[in-house]
């Protein structure tokens, strides 16, 4: 409904200007007795006009507000992987969703604002499954949302810590976000009570992945899918730029939530549930030899290594139908590489 108020009202502004210069036009042809006629009864059209493009503007912001828990959610999902399935064709199956993976509900006023970050390297397959089922699961709960894609350049070590914390400065630049996830291009949810909203405390909503039988593998386990707002982000520094390769970095997390005497919230256990997408160990994403010396020091390295020492080159910004690309160099452990 508000994309169709849009268009109504570009259309109405498109008619009320033809009006007038078709009027003014046939008026020039005529006597000036009846160039005054015309003139009047384009002013009177041009009114009415106006009316109604301002009825429609104040229909449009008047949609009620959306419900803070959804009714459209249904629970429970049956996650499928289709091998026919390609981005072409998902694409094609949302087509609410607005250029840079943007959506907002169509009959009311969302809630809640919300920003997805993914980090990633040569995972389109992946990244197709994830859309396929995401932008539903996102829409049936009644989100503005936007969904955005970190992509690492080159072919150099992994580095999730440092996307996260790029993620986190490019999409701020978008809206003033009230919530951010951060979630991992294989993982899936499985049910949609499971809701992509913030807590009073840092949220990690996969906490039963297929991977681990459903269970949290040890008790602070913060990988997979992780909720923040804002303020949460800054005040743990965002994310370790300093972890490269496969671990480490998001139990470097948890410890930075619990340094600022925070908790960590999570959903239900038969709720935040995640299917993994399988697949093998990405070629420069080997596990990281240094991931336990640095978790080690993780209590004197918080302050200075995270948002306020990052560094990146953005190398280019696409709009896609389903997501924002955001490409970028963040080097290596020994600096940047320039791949311009």
């Amino acid at each position: 409904m508000a994309l169709m108020t849009e268009r109504t009202l570009v259309l109405l502004i498109c008619v009320q200007l033809l009006v007038l210069v078709l009027l003014y036009q046939v008026s020039y042809d005529h006597e000036t007795a009846h160039y005054e006629n015309t003139f009047w009864k384009s002013i009177a059209i041009a009114t009415k006009i106006n009316k109604a493009i301002r009825a429609v503007s104040h229909y449009k912001q008047k949609l009620p507000d959306c419900p803070r828990t959804s009714q459209l959610t249904g629970g429970p999902l049956n996650i499928s992987f289709p091998l026919w399935l390609n981005m072409k064709q998902v694409e094609q199956k949302h087509l609410l969703v607005r250029r840079g993976g943007s959506y907002s509900p169509p009959n009311c006023t969302a809630t809640y604002k919300i920003a997805i970050i993914i980090p990633h390297r040569n995972r389109m397959e992946h990244l197709t499954y994830l859309l396929y089922h995401l932008h539903p699961f996102l829409q049936r709960q009644q989100l503005k949302y936007r969904i955005f894609v970190i992509e690492q350049a080159g072919n150099y070590t992994f580095n999730r810590g440092k996307l996260l914390n790029v993620g986190f400065k490019e999409a701020m630049k978008h809206e003033n976000w009230d919530c951010i996830f951060f979630h991992d291009v294989d993982l899936i949810p499985e049910d949609d009570r499971n809701t992509y909203i913030c807590d009073l405390f840092p949220k990690h909503a996969s906490i039963a992945m297929d991977k681990f039988k459903y269970r949290l593998p040890y008790k602070h386990f913060f990988g997979g899918v992780s909720a923040l707002t804002p303020e949460h982000v800054e005040k743990i520094n965002g994310f370790p730029n300093s972890y490269w390769g496969w671990g480490g970095e998001d139990d470097d997390i948890a410890t930075r939530i619990k340094l600022n005497k925070m908790l960590v919230a999570r959903p239900p256990i038969h709720i935040g549930r995640y299917k993994m997408i399988s697949h093998k160990r990405d070629k420069g994403n080997e596990k990281n030899p240094e991931r336990f010396q640095l978790l080690k020091n993780a209590t004197l390295r918080w302050e200075e290594d995270g948002l306020n020492n990052l560094e990146y080159i953005l190398l280019s910004k696409k709009n896609n139908h389903l997501y924002t690309n955001i490409t970028v160099d963040i080097g290596t452990s020994k600096g940047l590489q320039l791949y311009r």
